[in-house]
C-alpha cells in the first residue's frame, strides 16, 4: 500500500445494515482509492448468528473503491475486544500506525484526510496517544481557532494510533488492586469522566469485556492525551439492540462534519484547555445522561400525542 497512508481497520459481526452504511461512507472519502482497508470477520457466537454473519461476510467480499480489500474470517467468536486487541497487535505491528472503525460508524468525506495527516503532525509528539475522528459538540468550540484539541480520555468511535502507542498495553491491568486504593490517583483517571473509574472496575469485576477502557487506562498510566476533531469526523449509529456495549438513546449524537475541509490548523498546546476539559467532562457526567434520556423521553411522548 501507499506508505503514506496508514492501512484502515474495520471490525463487523452480524450488522449488514450498519456494515453498508458505515462502508459506502467510507468509500466516499477523498483518501479511500489510495487507502487499503483490513476487515476482520467475527465468527458466530452461536447457531442463531450464523446467518447474519454470513450475510456480512457475503458482502465484505464485494467491497470496492480502496486501494486494497482484505477481509481475515475468524473461525470462531473472539468477541470484541478480543478481536479489536489481537486484530490492532497484527495490523500495527506489520505497518506501525493504524486507522480503526468498528461497523457502527458512519465518516465524514474528510475523516481519512483529517485522521493521516493527524497521525503525520502526531507522531514525534510524546505528549499525544491517540487521534479521535469522533468529538461531541461543546460551546466553547464555536470559536476555538485550532481543529484540534486535548482530551484526558480517548475515544474508541474512529481512532487511530502507532505501533509504540499500542504494543506495550497492560490488557490485564495488574495494578488495579493497588490502583483503586489511591483516591488521588482515582481523580486523576477520571478527569476525562466521572464514569471512567466505574467502568474499569466493572471490567474487572467480569461485568463488561471493554477493551477500550483498559486502553484509557493505558493512556492516563503513561500521563499522555488524545486529540479530537473541533467538528466531529464520526457519527455513532449503534445504539440499537445487537450494539455490543451501547444500547438504548443515543445521548452522543453529534454534527457530522460537512464542510469536506482538507487542511487543517493542528494545536501544539502541551496540556488540554481547561474550558473544552470541562465542558468535555460534563458530557460523561451522570446529570448529563440524566437530563438528556429524560428529555429525549418527554419529546418521544410528546411525538405520540
Amino acid at each position: 500500500m501507499s506508505k503514506k497512508y496508514a492501512p484502515v481497520v474495520l471490525f463487523t459481526y452480524n450488522r449488514l445494515d450498519e456494515t453498508m452504511q458505515a462502508v459506502q461512507a467510507l468509500q466516499k472519502n477523498s483518501l479511500a482509492e489510495e487507502s487499503e482497508l483490513i476487515i476482520f470477520s467475527d465468527g458466530a457466537r452461536d447457531k442463531n448468528d450464523v446467518s447474519m454473519v454470513d450475510s456480512v461476510r457475503s458482502y465484505v467480499g464485494s467491497i470496492t473503491g480502496f486501494l486494497k480489500v482484505s477481509v481475515i474470517k475468524r473461525d470462531q467468536n473472539y468477541g470484541l475486544a478480543q478481536n479489536v486487541i489481537f486484530g490492532v497487535t497484527e495490523i500495527i505491528r506489520k505497518y506501525g500506525k493504524v486507522i480503526v472503525l468498528e461497523d457502527d460508524l458512519v465518516t465524514s468525506k474528510n475523516f481519512l484526510c483529517f485522521m493521516n495527516d493527524a497521525l503525520s503532525h502526531y507522531k514525534k509528539n510524546n505528549n499525544i496517544f491517540s487521534i479521535s475522528g469522533y468529538s461531541g459538540n461543546f460551546p466553547s468550540l464555536i470559536n476555538y481557532k485550532y481543529d484540534t484539541y486535548l482530551s484526558y480520555r480517548p475515544s474508541s468511535w474512529g481512532w487511530a494510533t502507532w505501533e509504540e502507542s499500542w504494543c506495550d498495553i497492560d490488557w490485564d491491568v495488574k495494578d488495579f488492586k493497588e490502583f483503586v486504593k489511591n483516591k488521588k490517583e482515582v481523580k486523576k483517571f477520571n478527569r476525562g469522566g466521572i464514569d471512567m473509574t466505574r467502568m474499569l472496575k466493572h471490567q474487572q469485576d467480569g461485568k463488561n469485556n471493554s477493551w477500550a477502557i483498559r486502553w484509557a487506562y493505558a493512556m492516563y498510566k503513561k500521563d499522555k492525551f488524545c486529540i479530537y476533531p473541533k467538528v466531529s469526523k464520526v457519527q455513532n449509529m449503534g445504539f440499537g439492540k445487537d450494539a455490543t456495549h451501547c444500547t438504548g438513546v443515543n445521548i452522543y449524537k453529534t454534527i457530522l462534519d460537512s464542510d469536506n475541509k482538507k487542511q487543517f490548523i493542528f494545536t501544539d498546546e502541551k496540556n488540554p484547555d481547561h474550558i473544552i476539559s470541562k465542558e468535555f467532562r460534563y458530557q460523561y457526567s451522570y446529570r448529563n445522561k440524566f437530563i438528556k434520556i429524560m428529555a429525549m423521553a418527554w419529546l418521544n411522548i410528546v411525538r405520540k400525542l
